[in-house]
């Protein structure tokens, strides 16, 4: 690698819409992000109950009154 080309490595701040904040590694000194670990629903779990949700309201169009 070629000395003195690469931007600085350091800990940045990351900032969640969802108000969560931690620590991470980044060229930039904070980071500002829409969606994180404790916001997203894969991570959070409601992403199955969500898919579940629109196969009940699709076969209840369907089928149901």
């Amino acid at each position: 690698m070629k000395e003195k080309i690469h931007p600085k490595y350091e800990a940045c701040k990351v900032s969640c819409a969802c108000g969560n904040t931690f620590e991470s590694g980044s060229v930039q000194k904070e980071l500002k992000v829409d969606v994180c670990s404790a916001c997203h629903p894969f991570y959070t779990g409601q992403q199955r109950t969500a898919a579940a949700r629109g196969r009940i309201e699709q076969f209840n169009k369907r089928y149901g009154k």
